[in-house]
């Protein structure tokens, strides 16, 4: 068999092809190479945390900006204006609102800490043991911190008080830092909006580039992905906050707007909404409005249990992928990287499902005995379906986005 790298010169000897590698020039354009890359990041840094953000938004946001572009006669400029508007509202004007009543209730809130030791728990409503599961526990538990008198609930909150003011103290202050954060986010958002074909061509020829078997179908899952966690899960937890705060203002319970903004972050950390409610129904009972505590109980059971159906449908609208793995991957997520972990887990955790099983129909697919008369192929020949796995997979998430 004739080797590659071997051959006969005139003379009759064997001549090595092998072309000379330079070890030198590669360990210095690798070292280059690595250099340049990380002196972008370090450039960079700065904008990271907002490209991150904007990138997520408009890969989210982006099938609303065609049909705002189409209803607009494929005009795109006045297209990302009405997208940045409604960004400047759904996002900004809030985010500024929770900062802006944290901060304007700092003296109330220190109030009320002062206030806790004077402060005298009533003993517990008897319908509260009548609730299947946890009424009698937490019965239980309202009824010593009732016997413990004036002071008890200061005693039992104290070791997280000094963590939580420290907190606050250290963030009450950063409101123009956030907003500056936030309207940098916006303008790379309205970048990404104006130019989102080029920057897709270029992370698509990227993916192809380094990886050529599957790399563009994983662009897309990615995409997908962002999809489906910014359906799933910030939609849900959107609308659940957005009506306990609701039923929180209309029942009268006391700072309705600090507590929907501790909602939405709970529904987005998959704990729900129901443990504030039912704080502002005991606060109620306690303050002889028993009418708006029975209305806001049972309309905290009513919020707590709208996402059991409305964030499946959400999810399963963008792409085909197990509600647990999106679940896992924002809860992960967010314990790992922070808020924007809500995205960047169930991301990662959906491209490796996905390589894993493709993989493993590559090794069933090698694994069935070949049928007779099957025609025996060449080990160059032999095909590779992980793309197709991958973009079958895909695929099927397209569908279910379209429905």
């Amino acid at each position: 068999m004739k080797h590659p790298h071997l051959s006969v010169d005139s003379y009759g000897r064997i001549v090595n092809t092998r072309p000379n590698v330079d070890v030198a020039r590669v360990v210095l354009g690798a070292a280059a190479l690595l250099l340049l890359v990380c002196g972008s990041l370090f450039i960079l840094s700065p904008f990271l945390l907002a490209l991150v953000w904007g990138a997520t938004i408009v890969t989210a946001t982006w099938p609303v900006l065609l049909s705002v572009q189409h209803h607009l006669h494929g005009h795109r400029g006045p297209a990302v204006a009405v997208m940045l508007c409604s960004l400047l509202i759904v996002i900004v004007l809030p985010c500024y609102g929770a900062l802006a009543t944290l901060s304007a209730h700092a003296a109330d809130i220190m109030t009320f800490v002062k206030g806790l030791p004077t402060f005298a728990l009533p003993p517990p409503p008897h319908w509260l043991s009548a609730i299947p599961v946890l009424g009698s526990r937490a019965a239980k538990e309202w009824q010593t911190l009732s016997d413990a008198g004036p002071g008890g609930i200061l005693a039992t909150l104290q070791p997280y008080a000094k963590s939580t003011a420290l907190w606050l103290i250290a963030h009450m202050g950063s409101i123009g830092s956030v907003m500056l954060h936030l309207m940098l986010t916006l303008v790379i958002c309205g970048l990404l909006y104006a130019k989102g074909e080029v920057a897709a061509l270029t992370t698509t020829r990227l993916a192809r580039r380094v990886a050529p078997d599957n790399g563009e179908a994983i662009v897309r899952l990615v995409g997908l992905s962002i999809r489906a966690v910014a359906l799933g899960v910030v939609v849900t937890a959107l609308v659940q906050a957005s009506l306990a705060g609701l039923g929180l203002w209309i029942a009268g319970a006391p700072f309705a707007g600090i507590l929907t903004a501790l909602l939405f972050i709970l529904c987005l950390a998959q704990i729900g909404p129901l443990l504030p409610l039912l704080g502002s129904v005991a606060w109620l009972f306690t303050h002889e409005a028993q009418v708006a505590a029975i209305l806001l109980l049972v309309w905290a059971i009513f919020v707590s249990t709208i996402d059991n159906f409305l964030r499946p449908v959400l999810i399963r609208r963008a792409i085909a992928l197990p509600l647990v793995l999106i679940l896992v991957g924002v809860i992960g997520g967010l314990i790992a990287f922070g808020i924007v972990g809500l995205f960047i887990g169930p991301v990662i955790l959906a491209v490796t499902y996905t390589l894993m099983q493709a993989w493993l129909a590559d090794g069933e697919a090698e694994s069935e005995p070949a049928g007779p008369g099957a025609t025996p192929v060449d080990g160059d020949a032999t095909i590779c379906s992980t793309d197709s796995s991958v973009r079958t997979f895909e695929a099927s998430g397209v569908q279910q986005s379209e429905k």
